[in-house]
């Protein structure tokens, strides 16, 4: 699982694409509109892509993922102009989100069906760390790569990883039940529209997963932010050849937070919601004070909401209960793309009236006071007819808020509120 999710990263022509577009004459203009591409296909293909992991074999759909990745390096090899590129970011768009959603889905059920859920967090969160440290390999490769080969052979062996990925995709060590979720496969009327009519009926009507979703949402969306961190160095006067030294350090720390997330996803909605409010600030405060220290407070706080972004992605898993987790977890990624891009366009209109340090530190606000005052949302309420797990069955039934659950007759079926 490690070393499938980690590939994903290991492809060097990310560190150069950028200039591979420039190299061959596309303008600023043109550049920026194959990013509205990839955003946009990724967008649009996000929910529908996960009803279908619902439906089909999962570890196919990795598979397919991962041969379009590769199909997309390869129209920017073989075909590099502005046509070329935006077929790539195309293919690109629709393998990431085939993928998105669908290894969660894939990965936790997989966990469930054999009784160990709870080494969900530090899985994915394993994974998603060992991906940057592969994506710092893969930009460090790039360099011998384009002096001995050029874009050629840079595009070449980006191919030659994402056909690797493809390789481990197709021998992922899981259930046969995990990679068709928890519906029957020779079940006829588990069909595409069931499962995506069964997905957004969860995410839209269940309050738990519904709550779960907006948490979870906003926490990774409005952290986007981390793409003006280099302008925000530049913003301070440090040299062009410092400011990936300093990024490097928040890269470190999102890589640290991640991996630590096994350790913390037990903690309380306190805790958590701490957690949020001191990682928000240390950004804030960050970018807005002398570059060096500043960076230090801006690496500590993205470790920090890293973290919590793992703990906040596991406890929507955990809140979904229907046959369509891949769906829900679709839905995630929608949301997470909408704030992102809100998060852009503030950042871009108001830097240009106050400046990019404090339109950022600006972003990190609605976190902090969200943290604040609310982290009820993730708090396992008390509802009627509802309690938690292995608690007395008595309408008295203590909650997590300390308070009585009512309106639940003895010997009634016990059920996780869940974050409410």
């Amino acid at each position: 699982m490690l070393a499938y999710h980690a590939s994903r990263d290991a492809v060097p022509l990310y560190a150069v694409y950028a200039l591979l577009f420039a190299d061959h004459g596309l303008s600023a203009g043109q550049i920026s509109s194959l990013f509205v591409i990839w955003s946009v296909t990724a967008f649009v293909a996000e929910v529908p892509s996960g009803a279908w992991a619902d439906t089909v074999d999962r570890r196919h759909l990795l598979v397919v993922s991962a041969l379009l990745h590769a199909a997309a390096f390869a129209a920017w090899t073989w075909w590099p102009d502005y046509a070329g590129f935006a077929l790539g970011f195309v293919l690109w768009g629709v393998s990431g989100a085939l993928m998105s959603g669908t290894f969660e889905a894939l990965l936790y059920d997989d966990l469930a069906v054999r009784g160990e859920s709870a080494r969900y967090p530090r899985l994915i969160g394993y994974a998603r760390s060992s991906a940057l440290v592969c994506t710092l390999l893969a930009e460090l490769a790039a360099v011998p790569l384009l002096f001995a080969g050029g874009y050629q052979l840079v595009g070449v062996a980006s191919v030659g990883m994402a056909l690797v990925q493809g390789l481990l995709a197709a021998t992922l060590p899981v259930t046969r039940s995990a990679r068709h979720g928890r519906r029957d496969p020779d079940d006829d009327s588990a069909g595409y529209v069931a499962m995506l009519r069964a997905g957004l009926s969860e995410a839209s009507r269940t309050p738990s997963v519904r709550r779960a979703l907006l948490v979870a949402s906003v926490l990774v969306g409005t952290t986007a932010y981390d793409e003006f961190f280099p302008v925000v160095a530049d913003a301070h006067g440090v040299a062009a050849t410092t400011v990936p030294v300093l990024v490097s350090l928040a890269t470190l720390a999102q890589a640290v937070g991640t991996a630590l997330a096994g350790r913390t996803a037990r903690m309380g909605p306190r805790t958590l919601a701490a957690v949020v409010a001191g990682g928000a600030a240390l950004i804030s405060l960050g970018v807005l004070v002398h570059p060096y220290a500043g960076f230090v407070a801006i690496a500590l706080g993205y470790g920090l909401l890293n973290n919590a972004m793992i703990v906040a992605e596991t406890r929507l898993q955990d809140s979904i209960q229907g046959p369509a987790r891949a769906t829900v977890t679709s839905v995630l990624g929608v949301g997470e793309e909408t704030v992102a891009l809100m998060t852009y366009a503030f950042v871009g209109l108001g830097s240009g009236l106050i400046g990019v340090p404090v339109a950022v530190a600006l972003v990190g606000l609605p976190l902090v006071a969200g943290a604040v005052t609310g982290h009820l949302m993730l708090v396992h309420r008390c509802w009627p007819g509802v309690c938690r797990p292995g608690l007395p069955q008595t309408p008295r039934a203590a909650c997590t808020l300390r308070r009585p659950c009512v309106g639940d007759p003895a010997g009634a079926q016990m059920r996780d509120a869940g974050p409410h």
